[in-house]
């Protein structure tokens, strides 16, 4: 089934009962693309709800694609790391945040990462006028962000995890191999599996709670839950919070 963004107030039980930690509370969090702004919205929703609802242990995941499309991918990294300072955050890996990181090695990637929207994440950090740049300048268009990177955004960067498990749920960017045990993923079916995936009916042992293909409204399913609303674009972000064997959502 698919449900749209209700209020917090409104509490659901989950797939298949699926549980979390026992005194544990997960707020889960889809695809982010340079919308700062959604954030520090979401933060304030979050903190809301601890607020009026205080929990034992709240952790807060983070589904991947922080960086392009969206006007300030600096921003996110630059709210996360000083989110995490303060709450217990996990951020894991999406593809978008791999071909950043690919373009740090290999400055050919630049092709390929601008189709993604890379220069938006370029432009974020200072790096202007790369739509039309050629092979012969795309070393130096590294160069330049390498420059302007901070290298707490660098390590950010480098210690992104690609999936972790909690009680009955297994978080991941993209989604799964169906048929694939979960502890035998390939990290490229992690980052960026799509139909094979997203058409699976099968038990994959856990509830896969992902983002990486936008939807309309978060789309719940008795194996899986996607929680990319296209946020560069819609304007709206949903959380899914996750606490025994009950689920609920933030809208920002």
């Amino acid at each position: 089934m698919s449900v749209g963004i209700p209020t917090d107030d409104l509490t659901r039980p989950t797939p298949g009962l699926a549980r979390v930690p026992d005194d544990s509370r997960i707020y889960a969090i889809g695809d982010l693309h340079g919308r700062a702004d959604l954030l520090a919205r979401m933060f304030e929703r979050i903190d809301d709800d601890l607020a009026r609802r205080p929990a034992e242990r709240a952790s807060e995941i983070y589904l991947g694609d922080y960086v392009d499309r969206g006007p300030d991918s600096r921003g996110v990294i630059a709210l996360l790391l000083e989110r995490a300072t303060r709450r217990e955050t996990l951020c894991l890996q999406g593809n978008h945040e791999a071909i950043f990181q690919s373009f740090l090695h290999d400055p050919a990637v630049l092709s390929a990462w601008r189709k993604l929207g890379g220069t938006s994440t370029l432009e974020s950090y200072g790096v202007v006028g790369t739509e039309d740049v050629g092979p012969a300048d795309m070393g130096r268009v590294r160069d330049e962000l390498y420059e302007r990177l901070p290298r707490a955004h660098l390590l950010w960067l480098q210690a992104l995890r690609p999936c972790v498990v909690l009680g009955d749920f297994f978080f991941v960017h993209a989604g799964v191999r169906p048929g694939v045990p979960l502890n035998r993923q390939r990290i490229e079916d992690l980052l960026w599996i799509r139909q094979e995936f997203l058409e699976a009916t099968c038990d994959f042992g856990k509830i896969i709670v992902h983002g990486h293909t936008p939807v309309a409204i978060p789309e719940v399913r008795r194996n899986r839950i996607n929680l990319d609303t296209g946020a560069y674009l819609s304007e709206r972000l949903a959380c899914l919070v996750l606490e025994g064997r009950t689920m609920r959502w933030l809208a920002g």
